[in-house]
């Protein structure tokens, strides 16, 4: 499997492949190879900023002689006009690098501020947000960069770092039972040491659940925040619990209420608007 630096650095070959192409040709056109300069990021709107770190990278990859002031750090509360930071170099490079570092700052800081707006609705309470695999090709390792920076807390990755059997998974087994023990054995028989978690649809199936074991969190998939409340007694802190589906701002924080330890929110990242802002020369 491949890491997440390799994993960005794929990213990044796709980015400037498709941008690129064969050449920018209107700076080789219109700039000469030894012209030098100076560009800034400027924050346009108010918002939590992501993407710093990355921004270096795609920065370094174009020519690995810019240099890089930072002022603002990833995570960092910004407002309107904020210098985030400067590059001074080749501008031919400055002018290259400009939109990929801007699409990947613009939606990873998004990201980061969409979810600090979630987890801020749960101030005070034990409840953490989870963002989901609802992410953008090829940017997952990124956007779940920016839940991070922006306060929330990663699920799993992908489909190979944990088990999750949801509904289909259920269906096709059999029934819930069926589907932990064959989720069990799997993992025995070939080494793998991971987290099982199962979504539930009632009462009933979480009863089901704690009966046979073998689970390490049950998912409330489209529960009330009422009914919720009843689920986290049930558990009664055997498993860790997570409220899915339907969740909105507005309704989070009686999801929180409820008890659950985690509620997973998909437009975290599905959903998503990019934090304005711009790299102008200076």
């Amino acid at each position: 499997m491949k890491t997440r630096d390799e994993l960005i650095e794929d990213l990044l070959n796709l980015a400037f492949a498709e941008d690129i192409g064969d050449g920018d040709h209107t700076t080789l056109s219109t700039i000469p190879a030894d012209a030098m300069g100076r560009s800034r990021l400027i924050i346009k709107e108010n918002g939590i900023l992501a993407g710093v770190e990355v921004a270096e990278k795609v920065l370094h990859k174009v020519d690995p002689s810019i240099k890089m002031t930072v002022f603002i750090k990833d995570g960092a509360e910004v407002k309107k006009g904020d210098v985030a930071f400067t590059a001074e170099g080749p501008v031919r490079a400055l002018l290259i690098a400009e939109r990929t570092m801007l699409n990947i700052m613009q939606r990873m800081s998004g990201v980061a501020t969409m979810t600090r707006k979630y987890q801020d609705e749960l101030k005070g309470l034990h409840t953490r947000v989870l963002d989901t695999r609802k992410t953008t090709p090829g940017m997952r390792m990124l956007e779940k960069e920016a839940v991070k920076i922006g306060g929330g807390t990663n699920h799993r990755i992908g489909l190979f770092d944990m088990i999750l059997i949801k509904d289909n998974h259920i269906d096709f087994a059999g029934s819930i039972e069926k589907a932990i023990q064959r989720a069990d054995d799997y993992c025995k028989a070939n080494g793998k040491e991971l987290k099982v978690e199962v979504e539930v649809r009632s009462l009933d199936d979480i009863r089901r659940v704690l009966k046979h074991g073998g689970v390490d969190r049950i998912m409330f998939d489209n529960f009330t925040p009422e009914l919720t409340k009843e689920a986290v007694e049930l558990v009664n802190g055997k498993v860790e619990t997570e409220s899915s589906g339907g969740i909105t701002i507005e309704n989070l924080r009686a999801y929180g209420e409820a008890g659950v330890d985690f509620i997973s929110v998909g437009a975290l990242t599905h959903s998503v608007k990019g934090l304005d802002m711009s790299f102008k020369a200076y």
